[in-house]
């Protein structure tokens, strides 16, 4: 078997120093072409003759085409992304479709966008897009060859359509009748000519309305396979108790009670906790809370959300540590300015909360570690429990399952829940497999969060109204300080995470400085969805609606002023502002906001309408957005991810924050962190901006203009600024 394709991989490593480990590469290095080959032994396997062309297709004997699936589906739909790309370039029928998660193997299946395997920064589509249409349409090729071979005539002359080759004779064949033979055919080795690109003009997937998703059937009936599913024989069910505190230390425990629950089987510590094992879930549950455990916090973070606020603001009101920014003189300019707006803002640590919390299965042996979880990010994990282990990464296999949900939470630097796993199954010596499952409450006050923020900007207009200077600093926690990341993604005391969306802003200011300073707290932090850009923002959107209020101007006419050299925000933002009526004279009690932001190479522009209630609450009525991400795979998927960008931003925004007490985070469940509520979801439009430029994400970026479009529709209804989140119970009266 000499078939195999030649995959476009990334020409250099990411920036880590100006993006983010999770940032989007934009494209780089997509020309250049590096081949893999799959092991001829594996590829033509035996289970029903299924042959795998490449990394990312294989072909049965009935025609079904199984696409390797190389990221995690939390639910933002690569598995129908990806599938849509090879069926396209394959003209398959998409009845014919099927996908299975790569196994962890970051030769074979790196995410181009940061040369590692993993899922986030809204990469997937984006780094895959010549790597899967590569794929499909050299297995295309070979397949087409075979027919040709068999049939004696020119491959030109043969047709495919919906996976269905056609030869003007009257000669027909299914690409499964093909699949062994094709399997001997060397693919070509480049693009430009043997094998070009469908053309755009001649799509019959890419971009259509309507494809059915290739994951809704499973999910609906209950096939699809998610951790918790996952039984082998004798496997045990593990619960930790977590010590109260962040960095606090099991000083002693007692087991008694616990081994009294039926079904208990085991009491073991570990260090971030005392492991409950029993045969069951609930068994291990109860286990866990007939447990005594003394706790050791003389190294714990033992600080209250209002103390770290006040540290956060009192860094603010000084020169910051480092600079991300400076163009121009902003001080200077701020001087001579004919006015200048101050503003103050203050934002939470934010839980991630995904449906479904953390669990991860483990299945020790002396010479090997098999993992079945829903991963994230292979390529910090396979090595972190090699070395945890003592194995080679290479003994270390992990089988992907589908996620309930994570929002960046499942994708650790440190791979700290799965690492406890491990722990836990190397403290019993690999005797039998381990589930380890985390409560909602686990979730809540044991991970990691978004950082809490503190802003302070000062920007001034001139005698035009239009921005001569803005001078903003920025104080909270690095996501990457600690982390054996922090080297690669802080660069001269600035992660990038902290101020990304503001150090690189996208209105047209011609002095600008961004100043930053990075707290320690004890507090573990971490992506949430969108990253910096949930409060980066927040504080841009409103303070340029300050700004254009200042100068007696409309809020779009502005910013479209300020972005006439940034022509896909334009487009985005004027899509937005036409679909939502923009300009229309609105009732007394009623207000609305506009926004646009450029979060992971995409533009997102929302207009929001909101009521004020006879209880001063506020009542958000509809939101538009519309959003340029390039080249659209799949409307259907694009517009779900900007539906669920807005009720995540808008959950967020209302009342969600998790708060500290003496060092114990203060919230439990979704009744004190509570989730958007289906009364709370309003009406969401969304419009895609046509255009040829190659795709970016989409499962990040309708989150971030979602609260300072609130925020802008609040101050149109009541005359009030909304500077710091959430609104909480928060009152306000019709202007």
């Amino acid at each position: 078997m000499t078939a195999h394709t030649n995959i476009p991989a990334a020409a250099k490593p990411l920036d880590l120093s100006r993006r983010g480990f999770l940032a989007v590469a934009g494209g780089a290095g997509l020309g250049l072409m590096v081949g893999l080959k799959v092991d001829p032994a594996a590829a033509q396997g035996a289970a029903g003759g299924v042959v795998q062309f490449n990394p990312f297709v294989k072909v049965a004997p009935d025609g079904a085409i199984t696409v390797v699936v190389k990221h995690l589906d939390m639910g933002q739909g690569p598995t129908t992304g990806l599938a849509t790309l090879i069926a396209e370039e394959m003209d398959a029928d998409w009845s014919q479709m099927r996908t299975e998660f790569a196994p962890a193997d970051n030769n074979l299946y790196a995410n181009l966008a940061f040369k590692a395997q993993g899922t986030g920064g809204s990469t997937a589509m984006a780094n895959s897009w010549e790597q899967y249409r590569t794929a499909g349409a050299t297995a295309r090729a070979v397949l087409v060859k075979a027919a040709a071979d068999k049939w004696q005539v020119a491959q030109g002359e043969i047709s495919v359509d919906k996976g269905v080759l056609t030869h003007p004779s009257g000669k027909r064949g299914t690409y499964g009748a093909f699949a062994e033979a094709a399997s001997k055919i060397p693919a070509p080795t480049g693009m430009a000519q043997e094998t070009p690109y469908k053309d755009a003009s001649k799509f019959k997937l890419i971009g259509k309305e309507g494809l059915h998703r290739i994951d809704n059937d499973p999910k609906t009936d209950g096939t699809a396979i998610y951790t918790q599913d996952v039984k082998l024989p004798g496997m045990l069910v593990a619960a930790v108790a977590h010590p109260p505190r962040f960095g606090g230390k099991v000083k002693s425990f007692d087991d008694a009670e616990a081994k009294k629950v039926k079904g208990v089987e085991r009491v073991v510590q570990i260090p971030s906790g005392v492991v409950v094992l029993a045969k069951s879930t609930w068994a291990a549950f109860k286990g866990r809370d007939a447990l005594k455990v003394e706790w050791d916090f003389s190294a714990a973070e033992n600080r209250g959300s209002d103390e770290l606020l006040a540290m956060a603001k009192d860094a603010v009101s000084k020169p910051g540590v480092a600079t991300a920014t400076n163009t121009g003189d902003a001080e200077g300019a701020l001087k001579g300015a004919a006015k200048v707006i101050e503003a103050d803002y203050a934002f939470p640590y934010l839980a991630h909360a995904p449906m479904e919390p953390l669990n991860c299965v483990v299945d020790l042996k002396k010479d090997r570690a098999h993992l079945i979880y829903a991963a994230q990010f292979q390529a910090i994990d396979q090595p972190t429990v090699a070395a945890l282990t003592g194995l080679k990464p290479e003994q270390v296999t992990i089988e992907t399952v589908w996620a309930g949900g994570s929002f960046g939470r499942r994708a650790v630097p440190t791979a700290d829940y799965v690492t406890e796993a491990v722990m836990i199954a190397k403290a019993i010596d690999g005797a039998v497999p381990i589930k380890l499952v985390w409560t909602r409450e686990d979730d809540t006050k044991a991970g990691y969060y978004r950082p809490f923020y503190a802003h302070k900007v000062r920007a001034a207009i001139g005698a035009d109204g239009m921005p001569v200077a803005w001078h903003h600093r920025v104080a909270g926690q690095s996501i990457f300080s600690g982390t054996a990341l922090e080297a690669m993604a802080v660069k001269d005391g600035v992660d990038e995470t902290s101020v990304e969306g503001a150090s690189n802003l996208a209105y047209a200011v011609p002095n600008l400085k961004v100043e930053l300073t990075t707290l320690k707290v004890g507090v573990p932090v971490l992506w949430w969805r969108s990253v910096g850009h949930t409060h980066t923002a927040h504080v841009v959107e409103t303070m340029i609606d300050e700004l254009a209020f200042a100068a007696g101007k409309d809020p779009v006419e502005y910013r479209l002023a300020l972005l006439k050299d940034k022509p896909r925000h334009t487009a985005a933002l004027k899509l937005a502002a036409e679909k939502a009526g923009w300009g229309a004279k609105l009732e007394k009690g009623k207000g609305r906001g506009v926004s646009v932001h450029e979060s992971f190479n995409t533009m997102v522009a929302q207009v929001v309408d909101v009521s004020i209630q006879k209880d001063g609450s506020i009542k958000v009525d509809r939101v538009v957005a519309a959003v340029d991400c390039g080249v659209v795979i799949n409307p259907d998927v694009v517009r779900a991810q900007i539906e669920g960008g807005v009720g995540f931003g808008l959950g967020a925004a209302l009342r969600n924050a998790i708060t500290l007490k003496d060092g114990e985070v203060e919230q439990a469940n979704f009744d004190t962190y509570e989730p958007l509520r289906i009364e709370d979801m309003p009406k969401v439009e969304v419009y895609m901006v046509k255009s040829e430029q190659k795709p970016s994400g989409v499962g990040e970026p309708g989150v971030p203009p979602l609260a300072p479009a609130l925020a802008n529709a609040i101050f149109s209804a009541t005359g009030e600024r909304v500077r710091d989140l959430p609104l909480g119970d928060r009152k306000f009266k019709s202007a």
